[in-house]
């Protein structure tokens, strides 16, 4: 597979593992994601840089959050458990918000990007501990339409497993202008941003992507604002997305996941932080 996407909007602020992912994702190399799971890190490779140093690509990981190894999940019964406390419910949003149906995902698949920009539920690949994705709506209002929110937190085996998820993400971006979320539902003209832990005003996690565009639906119509963010600490990743609505402006979608995103952050640091 070969990428003929231009970088709109892309700014590479990335760690050096990310962006050997993204060289890797880009070759010549056959690479069919649409008929296997998400891709693991290749054997006998980091995929991440040594936490406790610079990599020389940008400043270093943030120091906001340091994980106690005794806190740490190590089983899937273990990342459950972890997830459940850490994922994102109606009042991490603000008020209003309410479970859609379904409310929570099978917890033995997550979605991957297929190479026709096609999203899938697959079976998680190894690399991944434990994953849930919760559906939640703003419900519509006069002149408003319903706000449709979703928050995935995804806990990996490893620190380089998750910066490998990261890397994936950017390069769907870039693979997949335009993407189908379901039937009826399409995202495009994504605008994708990345920034490190410490860079600008990113200090609460150590790599932080985020994208926006318009979606398109056949309920709902559009184009409306579409509003997509993600961030990496440790061998955790954690997501927030926002689909708008008639009457709905990009500021409105766009707090409402800065607020889930920030709600379950803290949340995490709470779970595995170390603690004086």
């Amino acid at each position: 597979m070969t990428c003929h996407v231009p970088l709109r909007g892309v700014r590479f602020g990335l760690p050096l593992a990310l962006a050997t992912a993204l060289l890797a994702g880009c070759s010549g190399a056959a690479d069919d994601r649409g008929e296997a799971e998400r891709r693991d890190p290749p054997t006998g490779a980091s995929a991440s840089p040594d936490p406790g140093g610079s990599t020389g690509a940008g400043p270093s990981p943030s120091e906001s959050l340091v994980p106690d190894p005794a806190r740490l999940p190590k089983t899937r019964a273990e990342a459950r458990d972890l997830i459940g406390r850490v994922i994102a419910g109606p009042d991490s949003f603000g008020p209003g918000v309410v479970k859609r149906s379904p409310y929570e995902s099978d917890p033995a698949t997550w979605p991957v990007l297929g190479e026709d920009c096609v999203w899938q539920q697959r079976k998680p690949a190894y690399s991944v501990l434990a994953t849930l994705t919760r559906s939640f709506e703003l419900p519509a209002e006069p002149g408003k339409g319903p706000v449709r929110l979703g928050a995935v937190v995804t806990v990996h085996r490893t620190p380089g497993d998750a910066a490998w998820e990261m890397a994936e993400s950017i390069e769907e971006s870039m693979r997949c202008p335009t993407q189908q979320l379901r039937e009826g539902e399409l995202i495009g003209s994504m605008v994708a941003a990345a920034l490190l832990g410490g860079e600008s005003t990113q200090a609460a996690s150590e790599d932080s992507l985020s994208e926006t565009g318009q979606y398109q639906s056949s309920e709902l119509g559009g184009p409306h604002h579409y509003s997509w963010q993600q961030a990496q600490t440790s061998q955790f990743t954690v997501a927030v997305t926002g689909k708008g609505a008639k009457g709905r402006t990009e500021r409105e979608i766009d707090d409402l996941v800065v607020q889930a995103q920030a709600a379950m952050l803290v949340r995490l640091g709470s779970a595995v932080e170390k603690q004086s």
